[in-house]
């Protein structure tokens, strides 16, 4: 099973103000994640630039595209980062999850969360999902 642990974004973040705390958040992070590789659990993490540098693409209902330019108004429902893991069970993914270091200074009020990911297996009722599983992607 793999699960995708993701830090919601703050003021602070979307205005790519890293934390005044010496580094110490980077040194949390980097302990937390060596302890995943150690249990080979890590597939893969990163912090996201803010929104400002990115863009969306909306269809609208008859299927036309559009480019939207960043930055996006409601940074609560924004993303900071991520860390993707692979859990024998949900339990096992919530206790890792438990431990993750608090992804901002204190005093800053904030939040992760967690979404399991789909498998190629959920998927098999599809001939095209051999197509995802020839390119090495989508959990084969």
């Amino acid at each position: 099973m793999r699960f995708m642990i993701i830090i919601k974004a703050t003021k602070d973040s979307e205005a790519g103000i890293f934390p005044d705390d010496d580094g110490k958040l980077m040194a949390d992070m980097a302990a937390y994640h060596e302890e995943l590789v150690k249990a080979d659990m890590l597939l893969d993490g990163s912090g996201l630039k803010p929104s400002a540098k990115g863009w969306r693409i909306k269809y609208d209902a008859d299927g036309k595209t559009k480019v939207v330019d960043g930055p996006f108004a409601e940074t609560k429902e924004l993303v900071a980062g991520y860390t993707l893991i692979k859990a024998d069970t949900r339990e096992e993914a919530i206790e890792w999850t438990k431990r993750f270091p608090m992804p901002f200074e204190l005093g800053t009020a904030c939040e992760i969360e967690v979404r399991e990911l789909y498998e190629l297996s959920d998927f098999e009722q599809y001939d095209s999902s051999q197509r995802f599983r020839d390119m090495g992607i989508g959990g084969v």
